[in-house]
């Protein structure tokens, strides 16, 4: 393979765009709603391979042959960070540290009016706030990943699969030595269709969407699969427990993307990363409804950054401790997957309705053993 034009359904991780020195690689949806690239001009090719080299999509192995350095459980003793944060706020705090250590940070922010999440630079601590709290959509990185001055020193945030293709775009630069690189436990990417699906909806009671958060932690920590949707007319709050609409898209597996049932490498203890975070579902913290992240070293860069750590709440456990309630096995195919898919692939707006109803007939071929 010469380069990714005959890529699909892939990570959509925006490395091969990145790092081809024609710049002919555009990164954009493809008919399922997930980033993918695509080569208009394939004439202007030089066949140099790079974006096949920096491709995790491509590559059965992980950039990072690794092992667990370290595993704790923590929090940010900051209640301001602690409140704003989908679990602990030690990814936050890690970010923090290394901000005023010298590093800038290439993190996701939410862009209200492009409807997407996106990596963008923030150098200071003010635009750094924006990358607080989870996005459980797929990221847009070519901007940010773009904005990466090779002479400095950055943390790069992503999902696994975004960090294993950068991992090999900065060891084959050599300059690997620059970065501390920090994941977190996936469950999957939905379709950006659906995502922009919900938005329609919600926009029929907030208006015009100004900011969203998608772990409101009001309700407590374990209630925190709970959606806050700020618009110009007023907002929206609704949680999974109440049947929100998005968490069922995503949490039900109904429109995640296929490389994330088929070819994801990454989960528990699989990661090219420096540090792994996520939320700490275990029974250890289960009276704990303020927010626990859970925190996993890979390398020793890694477990020195999470050590070195300051106004911070840090408990060693191992990792079967640390990490108990994240997925060991990649999400499943939904029974009515392929109807879902086509749903949104055409563009068919349903009332809320009409999907609740959707998802009931999901649930009655899961227990027939129907897919479709």
């Amino acid at each position: 393979m010469k380069n990714v034009s005959k890529v699909k359904n892939c990570f959509g991780c925006g490395v091969c765009a990145v790092s081809c020195p024609k710049n002919i690689i555009d990164i954009r949806l493809n008919d399922d709603g997930f980033y993918q690239p695509f080569i208009d001009e394939p004439d202007k090719c030089i066949h140099c391979k790079v974006c096949v080299d920096n491709c995790a999509f491509l590559h059965k192995d992980l950039a990072l042959e690794n092992s667990v350095t370290g595993s704790w459980c923590g929090w940010s003793n900051d209640s301001a960070v602690l409140a704003q944060s989908a679990s602990g706020g030690i990814g936050f705090e890690i970010a923090r540290h290394l901000l005023h250590s010298g590093y800038k940070v290439c993190g996701v922010r939410y862009n209200a009016p492009e409807r997407r999440a996106e990596h963008f630079i923030a150098d200071t601590e003010d635009a750094l706030a924006a990358t607080m709290g989870s996005k459980y959509i797929q990221s847009y990185t070519v901007d940010g990943f773009s904005a990466i001055n090779r002479k400095d020193s950055y943390l790069v945030v992503g999902t696994p699969c975004q960090i294993d293709s950068f991992r090999r775009y900065i060891r084959r630069l050599k300059i690997e030595d620059h970065f501390v690189l920090m994941d977190f436990f996936c469950h999957c990417v939905p379709s950006m269709h659906a995502w922009r699906e919900y938005l329609r909806l919600a926009q029929k009671s907030a208006g015009a969407i100004t900011s969203v958060v998608w772990r409101d932690k009001t309700p407590g920590w374990h209630d925190s699969w709970a959606m806050l949707v700020k618009g110009s007319e007023g907002t929206l709050k609704s949680r999974l427990s109440q049947g929100d609409l998005f968490y069922k898209f995503f949490l039900g597996d109904v429109c995640c993307g296929k490389a994330c049932m088929k070819q994801c490498k990454y989960k528990w203890d699989k990661s090219s990363a420096d540090i792994r975070i996520g939320d700490a579902w275990g029974d250890t913290y289960s009276r704990n409804d303020a927010g626990v992240s859970t925190i996993v070293s890979f390398t020793d860069k890694g477990r020195e950054v999470v050590e070195s750590l300051n106004g911070c709440t840090i408990n060693p456990h191992p990792l079967e401790v640390a990490a108990e309630g994240q997925m060991h096995e990649n999400v499943h195919r939904a029974a009515a997957y392929g109807m879902f898919m086509f749903l949104l692939r055409k563009g068919i707006q349903l009332p809320a309705a009409g999907w609740n109803a959707a998802f009931i007939v999901n649930k009655i071929l899961r227990r027939l053993k129907i897919k479709l």
